[in-house]
């Protein structure tokens, strides 16, 4: 019996799983806190389009779902945390620069979100070690340097990459709670789907 499809591995992944799930819909609410903060001193308004100002940021939305296997989720996952953690850090050097100290809240709220995402994907390379993969090497899953933008459009670039982070912690606890009722051996194959 491989490591992955013993009892223990079972329960150490549904377990890894719901601790995930519950990871993911904290950060969601703090990212939705934060967005309403960052709209609110950025000066912007919430419905803003950004979809000129969002390249390069890792989007929520997948096509056939359903046909990923778990593995795929847990490293697509991945590579948008792992992403989302330089945007944040940039986002956070950007604010300092822009204000200061003089908004210290904004800034301390950046800090904490972008602890979150480390820390999840901190877990979700757990999880694929636990499924006998072990993640991709941060130099493959590195992020092209950032486009020069005026303020403006920095600005609504950290409105796109918060409400895409938002979309990503529903998407992961999705994902956590498909990868927890599967077996192990259908993290590596396709989940049939699911009955109404």
């Amino acid at each position: 019996m491989a490591a992955a499809d013993s009892p223990s591995a079972a329960f150490q992944r549904r377990d890894l799983c719901s601790r995930g799930i519950r990871l993911a819909g904290k950060m969601r609410s703090d990212v939705i806190d934060l967005l309403d903060t960052y709209v609110e001193r950025q000066g912007l308004d919430a419905s803003a389009s950004v979809a000129a100002a969002v390249e390069g940021v890792p989007v929520a939305a997948a096509e056939r779902w359903d046909e990923q296997t778990g593995t795929q989720r847990l490293l697509e996952n991945l590579a948008a945390y792992r992403a989302f953690r330089a945007l944040l850090a940039q986002m956070l050097e950007e604010q300092r620069e822009q204000l200061g100290e003089a908004d210290a809240a904004l800034g301390r709220a950046l800090a904490a979100v972008l602890l979150q995402v480390s820390a999840f994907s901190y877990h979700l390379e757990e999880l694929l070690r636990l499924e006998s993969h072990g993640p991709p090497s941060e130099e493959r899953a590195a992020s092209p340097p950032p486009p020069h933008l005026g303020l403006f459009e920095r600005k609504l670039r950290g409105l796109g990459v918060l409400r895409e982070l938002a979309q990503w912690a529903v998407r992961s606890a999705r994902d956590l709670r498909q990868l927890a009722k599967s077996g192990p051996s259908s993290s590596s194959a396709p989940s049939p789907p699911e009955s109404p």
